[in-house]
């Protein structure tokens, strides 16, 4: 692949002083124009499945002494929030090669690691493709990524002893809790408690809760295959992922900011502040390096 742009990038601050990693794997909106002329979706559609800049509202973490990964490929051309081989065979012209999982539930559902559809079961092809394009954007994007993801965490580790990764997403404005039609602000994903300190991700609603918004644990999104991945709490690695509701920042239609933008960008900054004053305070009897 010729890449027409930084694929991603760590916005690091002077010193890392806080024992976070802040990840943002699905705002990339740089559409490489080999992609767009494959696709059968106009330049709106396409952008679909963005987590629409929540880059930006999670941009205060340099400043909070964490570093901040951003993704510039976007999420319909290579999802790195996906096991590495999750292709679906209905996409390709040659036969998937034998470690690759065709089987899971995303694949199923055209969300793959190289994605059949964006939002709303909109396809995003004209054609099958070769199996080696999907191979090149996995070598090329997705590898780098999680490389570069993993030496942060290890990292961050090395320095206090255990980390935080906060894993940044946003959600479609529809989304309701299933039995309660509660439409939520925020969700934390802990994966039912297998990536992260209980402790942590109560801390983490109740913080949202307090600035005044609707926020739920795991429901409907537990978090996905980062979280899943490089959530160990038993050697003192969290994960959180964190999933803003698209509806109270952007307008969905025209995915224009909202006015009030920049104060949703506050909230979650005092957020940021918040949750690392908490596993400061929480450290200090080594619970989460010790859990």
């Amino acid at each position: 692949m010729t890449n027409e742009f930084e694929l991603f990038e760590v916005r690091e601050p002077a010193i890392q002083t806080i024992p976070f990693v802040y990840n943002s794997p699905h705002s990339g909106r740089r559409y490489p124009s080999s992609f767009l002329d494959e696709s059968r979706l106009d330049d709106v559609s396409i952008r679909r499945s963005e987590d629409h800049y929540v880059d930006e509202l999670f941009s205060a973490a340099p400043g909070f002494g964490a570093p901040l990964l951003v993704a510039h490929f976007p999420r319909a051309y290579v999802d790195v929030n996906r096991e590495p081989y999750e292709l679906d065979p209905r996409m390709f012209s040659d036969p998937l090669p034998p470690f690759a999982n065709s089987n899971s539930a995303r694949v199923a559902g055209g969300l793959g690691t190289i994605p059949r559809i964006v939002a709303e079961n909109m396809e995003i092809y004209q054609r099958r493709m070769p199996l080696s394009v999907a191979m090149d954007r996995i070598e090329s994007c997705y590898k780098p990524y999680h490389a570069c993801l993993r030496r942060l965490i290890a990292r961050t580790h090395a320095m206090f002893g255990f980390g935080v990764l906060i894993d940044c997403h946003s959600m479609p404005g529809n989304i309701r809790v299933a039995g309660s039609g509660l439409k939520p602000d925020f969700i934390v994903g802990d994966r039912y408690g297998t990536s992260a300190s209980a402790d942590l991700s109560q801390a983490a609603l109740q913080f949202l809760e307090e600035l005044g918004y609707t926020a739920v644990r795991n429901k409907p999104y537990a978090g996905g295959f980062i979280t899943e991945h490089y959530g160990r709490p038993a050697r003192g690695l969290h994960a959180l992922q964190i999933e803003v509701n698209r509806s109270i920042y952007i307008d969905e239609t025209t995915l224009e900011k909202r006015a009030d933008f920049d104060a949703l960008a506050g909230s979650i900054a005092v957020f940021m502040q918040q949750m690392a004053d908490f596993v400061a305070d929480y450290a200090i009897d080594q619970a989460l390096a010790a859990e």
